[in-house]
């Protein structure tokens, strides 16, 4: 090749490094709060625990948190926090009153109330004998969870269980459930000391943005305090995910969870009024029942169990944003280097349509990669979990370099026809049949995303990073080297409608505010497109 052969990739290069520079530069710009969420200098006035690390989970009834694990736990908080809040005396927690007298924190202790009754009085009573035992550690009596807005109590049972604790017991007792379950049931305030609301603007049902989260918080407490005169109003949970989901335009993230969480303490302490922070720890458990969100409510994270926002360090939502960069740049590299490689062993000229096709192929890859390896991080849960979205990203990495040998080469999309389908469909080298590969798991897991918002959407992710990383390369294929011959394949016919339903779906339901679901659905519909305009011919003899 004459070296001005190269002038056009080695431009192009320059300008894919060039936008991946600036796109991590943008996405991990840092923000400085006045004040930290952790603040050794003011103690937070009380926050949620529940010890769980690892595959640990209440949910096994087998599970039993050893001493020596609540005691590393509650010597740390103490430094940040005069209370925890606890919501059972089960697994070992009813181990948390004699270890908080011994760090000098209070408790408020819960009791999980439930539809078995028999196991209601056994909560009961341990709770009430701790009471006795720690009459100066035990600030209050949490009796029931939201069992009202999981439908396993009525109102009336739940009030005499109430006003039974509260015979046997010296201390204030509450109940805690969501606000508008308060407002459902007037009746609870006769019976309890004190009203216990949890305000979660992420969980609302119409979910509110983080940058109106505080001031709902403070509407919605103002609200019930009009409503409930006389009496106390406890904001028994309130915080934000650090991971997860969007739900409509309320998006998880490390940035704005220590911004809502600095800016409710703030007003707090302005308007003076008593507030629990969920969570003190990241609880992975909680992903089986609500998703990657459920477990990322925590101050500090589960396993090094380090805070998450220390006080004077700047919050950035990807604080390995320079190995996210250089991991983005480097795949850009290879993905040049596939073409020039390729180009290399059949040196003829390529159309200029081709080497903008692998600009935008590796471009869009390098951009990306640091989000979907993010991603997957933090929304594989088990093995399950990791094998699907782990095939996913190793799918989305190899897709730009094995389409940036196919642009330059002048092949085509494969078709599945080519992998799986009969002999004379096939023919077209080792390279080729790893795209199909590609492509085939790339639509396969796709397919399986796009179903899983329509059947089941609530705790769905949404998986735009690597879907993009995979189908645009797929799409820019489709587009400059589709065969002008060939027949319709029935397999992708059948996933591209699978895919454009389900795409039109998911924008139904979810809405337009969320650039999560609308980016996903993009990527469904183009990957529907790709899928629809692809041919298959047979290979001569």
């Amino acid at each position: 090749m004459e070296p001005i052969s190269l002038r056009t990739p080695l431009a192009l290069l320059l300008i894919s490094l060039g936008v991946i520079a600036a796109v991590w530069w943008w996405l991990a710009t840092p923000i400085m709060l006045a004040r930290a969420p952790i603040d050794p200098n003011a103690k937070l006035q009380c926050v949620s625990y529940t010890p769980f690390r690892g595959a640990q989970t209440p949910l096994d009834p087998t599970t039993q948190i050893p001493v020596e694990q609540i005691e590393q736990d509650l010597t740390d908080l103490a430094k940040v926090t005069d209370c925890v809040r606890t919501y059972s005396i089960e697994n070992g927690l009813d181990q948390v009153p004699a270890v908080a007298a011994k760090v000098g924190i209070k408790v408020m202790q819960g009791i999980w109330l439930g539809s078995n009754r028999f196991k209601n009085l056994q909560q009961i009573a341990i709770a009430v004998r701790l009471a006795k035992e720690y009459p100066t550690v035990i600030s209050a009596l949490i009796v029931g969870n939201e069992v009202l807005l999981r439908g396993e109590m009525t109102a009336a049972d739940l009030a005499a269980n109430i006003r039974s604790v509260k015979a046997q017991s010296q201390v204030p007792v509450t109940y805690a459930d969501v606000w508008e379950f308060w407002l459902k049931n007037r009746e609870l305030y006769d019976a309890v000391d004190f009203v216990t609301i949890h305000i979660l603007p992420y969980w609302e049902d119409i979910p509110v943005k983080a940058k109106f989260a505080a001031g709902h918080v403070d509407e919605i407490r103002k609200r019930m305090a009009v409503a409930f005169p006389g009496k106390e109003i406890l904001i028994g949970e309130t915080g934000w995910p650090s991971a997860g989901r969007m739900r409509e335009g309320a998006l998880p993230s490390r940035a704005n969870q220590a911004r809502i969480v600095s800016e409710i303490l703030d007003m707090a302490k302005r308007e003076g009024f008593r507030v629990n922070l969920i969570e003190a720890y990241d609880q992975p458990w909680k992903r089986k029942l609500e998703g990657t969100v459920g477990g990322y409510w925590g101050l500090f994270d589960s396993m090094q169990r380090q805070v998450k926002y220390p006080p004077g360090v700047a919050i950035s939502n990807y604080p390995s944003w320079k190995l996210q960069m250089g991991c983005g740049m480097a795949l850009s590299i290879f993905t040049f280097a596939a073409a020039w490689l390729t180009l290399r062993r059949r040196p003829w000229t390529p159309r200029p349509a081709a080497w903008l096709g692998v600009a935008i192929a590796a471009t869009t890859g390098g951009a990306l990669l640091g989000i979907a390896a993010d991603k997957m991080y933090y929304e594989s849960y088990g093995v399950g979990g990791w094998l699907l979205w782990g095939t996913l990203l190793a799918a989305a990495i190899a897709s730009p370099l094995l389409s940036a040998h196919a642009l330059i080469a002048g092949r085509s999309l494969p078709t599945f026809l080519e992998l799986l389908g009969p002999r004379d469909y096939r023919g077209k080298g080792i390279l080729i049949a790893l795209l199909a590969i590609v492509l085939g798991l790339t639509t396969v897991i796709g397919a399986q995303s796009a179903l899983g918002f329509v059947f089941d959407p609530r705790y769905q992710d949404f998986p735009y990073a690597s879907l993009t990383m995979a189908v645009v390369p797929f799409a820019l294929l489709t587009m400059l080297n589709r065969p002008k011959e060939g027949t319709r394949p029935i397999a992708e016919s059948v996933f591209a409608a699978v895919l454009a339903l389900a795409a039109l779906y998911l924008l139904f339901n979810e809405g337009t505010i969320n650039w999560q679901s609308d980016w996903t659905a993009a990527m469904y519909f183009l990957l529907a497109a790709t899928l629809w305009r692809a041919r298959a011919a047979q290979i001569p003899e």
